[in-house]
């Protein structure tokens, strides 16, 4: 007993054993009866496929595909079910195999499983004939063992359910021949056993029964009336009981099949045959063919389709022509062989319209289904992507493929892609189809924004309005939607004290760039920060650019008399000799401009009491000079008034009265010393450097002196080029300028101890560590070493000799 118990466990685990090892080499199949009512249980599909149960109504698990309408999935327990009622013969009309290919879809990800259902026969159609009954005439002389055909019952079962015997009802002169010898259907034959009388019996009455093989069969009848004829006492017979032939599909009509033959040994009408088919049962099929009667030639009628029916089975009769004709029969079996006449048909079966664009590579976007009914090579298809596009297709089973992502996705420079997938079967010669599937790719955020320059100059006028826009910064982004919408911000608002953000503001959404205050080039010419353009993607990308905001200069300056004659509402003396020639030095006039360029590019004008003639000024220098010697008609005492203007538009003026008084003699001029006014604020540096000028004036005009005496004893003029700077300045308008950015001093004194004046002004500097040398017709030497600091002193000395001035520039 306990040996038996072991034997049976063990039967027990090869069993499971076997059955998992043919699962993990096989498709899933299950089985399932026709005609099972809605609800029955198939199989469990989580359990067979290894799904987690608690994921697939999470998953969206359903079934999927052309035969959805006979199952369903149960989303909560993974089982599947009949959905609709089933029936085997409308499915798969009389093929020993009929089964479905059933999909099932789960979502995130998206995964497809495919499971094949046989759909098992149940005995429920009964076998019967297309016809209620036939006749047959059989002459009394017939003999026995001649055989009668007789019509093929039908049965819309297969296998074990379809016909699988006759049975003829019980009489004395027939008996029934079934024949099943591998042909495509199982028929029978009456034989007649006994000879006939017609004077006994002349109608015989039988019924052909049709048994099928269920349990309990289910069977059909066919009633059969004999006609007992005299006369005619041999048959036809055929050279072959059965005859094959072969024909390629879609034969043209008339071509030829076949000729049977047939032979009668009887004379006469007796013994001449005519031919015909026997289609008792109206088999479509038999009427694509049609026999010449004459001579027993079978040619083809209608339109032959191997993908419908791959043979036919043709039963041919010779009667002979006697008053009571006798016939006989033979099968003809037709193959309809293939032609390659139906091209691959794609199919669609589930697609994600949209991807990614940065979807990584064998992301499945489409499910492709391609059938070709045609048989053997000219069904087998090969399918490619015709485009060159970054997906492609992989077989996953059968004539099953899934279109997968294969390459790099950029929805910059494409958006969408149209595919065009192309069949090709293998016949001869090859057909092919072609379907476009189109795939949008969505956008994902990866471009920054980008300005069009690196950067970005922007050109404001002075004094313009506060408020105003002065530009509107633009960036491009090639995603979409929010991913491309660009917000801007300054990115530097706490540097140089927060200035940038007290000056301008940037407005995030447009972009434009608004003046907080009244720019004032005096102030601040130019200034620079940064602006960020940032998406709104997830995460953001953004991109800076550098913005230079550039002041431009307007005249809002008038130009300031500087010292000694810068005393506001005061007149100012000056002394000059009686025996004065022509361009006798007076004095000069000096002035400075805060604007730059042509607003602080001044001009020096004159204006004497009417009838007197006797000075001149020189626009571009200031220096006041005589025309002409002194006459006894003139004044002693000249009131001059000289106006400076600049070159603004509109310009801008300022005036400075002077008194010249003629004295005797060159001993009655005295010097008068004036003096610079003086701020009450705190020492400054202006005034240190003012010190350091005035204190290096004698030793760096002693020095030049020297240096100038040496280079004219040992040099000649063009040996001068020795000492060529970088660069050469000159002063041809004699202006000077005023900037913040460095300081400069002009030191101007004359040889006359008496007429000396020191006046200290500040003015534009030259770029650092650069040599300045300026040579004025061998009288005036300037040389200018600008040293690598930003707090920077030039002294300028002019030197008056004999009516001439000798021009020193110096720098600290």
């Amino acid at each position: 007993m306990q040996q038996g118990n072991i034997f049976r466990h063990w039967i027990v685990v090869l069993f499971h054993v076997s059955r998992i090892c043919s699962l993990a080499a096989a498709q899933v199949v299950y089985s399932v009866t026709e005609e099972s009512s809605p609800g029955t249980t198939v199989g469990n599909l989580a359990k067979d496929l290894h799904l987690n149960v608690h994921e697939l109504e999470t998953r969206g698990f359903q079934i999927s595909g052309p035969n959805t309408r006979y199952f369903e999935a149960n989303a909560k327990t993974g089982i599947l079910l009949v959905k609709d009622r089933i029936d085997r013969e409308e499915l798969c009309s009389r093929n020993v195999k009929c089964s479905l290919e059933v999909e099932a879809i789960a979502n995130s990800p998206l995964n497809l499983f495919r499971f094949e259902v046989k759909i098992v026969d149940i005995n429920d159609n009964v076998p019967s004939f297309r016809i209620p009954g036939i006749v047959l005439n059989v002459s009394e002389s017939a003999f026995p063992g001649e055989r009668f055909a007789l019509a093929k019952a039908y049965d819309a079962d297969v296998g074990s359910y379809s016909v699988k015997g006759y049975k003829l009802s019980q009489n004395e002169h027939f008996t029934l021949d079934v024949q099943n010898g591998g042909e495509p259907t199982m028929s029978a034959d009456m034989v007649l056993q006994k000879a006939l009388d017609r004077e006994k019996q002349p109608l015989i009455k039988l019924t052909l029964t049709a048994v099928d093989g269920g349990k309990p069969p289910k069977s059909g009848t066919l009633q059969i009336t004999v006609n007992v004829q005299d006369v005619n006492d041999n048959i036809p017979i055929f050279d072959k009981p059965l005859y094959k032939a072969t024909v390629l599909e879609n034969t043209p009509h008339g071509a030829n099949v076949i000729s049977v033959h047939a032979r009668d040994l009887d004379e006469g009408l007796n013994g001449e045959i005519l031919y015909s088919f026997i289609n008792q049962d109206n088999d479509n099929d038999v009427d694509k063919f049609s026999i010449n009667h004459q001579t027993g030639e079978i040619t083809v009628k209608g339109e032959l389709d191997h993908e419908k029916n791959n043979a036919v089975e043709i039963r041919v009769q010779a009667k002979d022509k006697g008053v009571n004709p006798r016939a006989s029969h033979c099968k003809v079996l037709v193959e309809i062989t293939d032609v390659n006449d139906n091209p691959p048909e794609i199919s669609v079966t589930s697609l994600v319209n949209v991807v990614r664009e940065d979807a990584p590579l064998d992301t499945m976007v489409g499910l492709i289904t391609v059938r070709d009914i045609d048989a053997d090579k000219n069904g087998v298809v090969q399918v490619i992507i015709v485009d060159s596009v970054p997906f492609t297709i992989k077989n996953t089973y059968k004539n099953h493929y899934s279109l997968v992502v294969y390459g790099t996705l950029d929805r910059e420079r494409a958006s969408q892609y149209n595919v065009t997938i192309k069949a090709t079967d293998e016949g001869v010669p090859p057909l092919s189809s072609t379907s476009v599937i189109t795939v949008h790719v969505s956008d994902v955020n990866d471009n920054a924004p980008r300005f069009k320059e690196p950067v970005i100059n922007i050109f404001v006028r002075e004094n313009s309005p506060v408020g105003a826009v002065i530009y509107t910064m633009t960036a491009d982004d090639p995603d979409l939607d929010d991913n491309a919408k660009v917000t801007f911000s300054v990115i530097n608002k706490n540097h140089k004290n927060n200035i940038i953000g007290s000056v301008i503001n940037v407005n995030s959404e447009t972009g434009d760039i608004v003046s907080l205050q009244s720019f004032n080039y005096e102030e601040l010419n130019t200034f620079q920060f940064k602006v960020q353009a940032t998406d709104s993607g997830v995460p953001p990308l953004s991109h800076n650019v550098t913005v230079n905001v550039l002041v431009l200069d307007e005249n809002d300056n008038s130009p300031t008399i500087l010292a000694p004659y810068s005393e506001h509402g005061s007149v100012n003396s000056e002394s000059i000799p009686y025996s004065a020639e022509a361009g006798y030095f007076v004095a000069k006039i000096r002035a400075v401009d805060a604007d730059s360029g042509y607003n602080a590019l001044l001009s020096y004008h004159l204006s004497e009491p009417k009838g007197n003639n006797l000075f001149r000024i020189g626009t571009s220098t200031g220096e006041i000079r005589t025309k002409r010697r002194m006459s006894d008609n003139d004044l002693k005492t000249h009131p001059l008034v000289v106006m400076v203007s600049d070159n603004g538009e509109p310009s801008l003026s300022a005036t400075v009265s002077i008194e010249v008084v003629v004295v005797e003699s060159t001993a009655d001029i005295q010097t008068q010393f004036r003096h610079v006014p003086i701020k009450e604020d705190s020492f400054s540096d202006l005034n240190l450097y003012l010190l350091i000028g005035i204190a290096s004036v004698s030793v760096i005009f002693l020095l030049s002196l020297i240096s100038l005496i040496a280079v004219k004893c040992h040099r000649t003029d063009g040996s001068f080029s020795r000492y060529s700077a970088p660069m050469i300045t000159t002063h041809p308008d004699g202006s000077w300028s005023y900037s913040n950015a460095t300081q400069q001093y002009d030191v101007c004194f004359s040889s006359d101890t008496l007429k000396s004046d020191v006046v200290v002004f500040p003015g534009p500097f030259p770029p650092a560590d650069a040599e300045l040398i300026s040579i004025n017709g061998g009288e005036t030497f300037t040389r200018t070493q600008t040293l690598p600091n930003k707090e920077k002193v030039r002294a300028m000395v002019h030197k008056t000799q004999g009516g001439g001035d000798q021009m020193f520039d110096f720098l600290t």
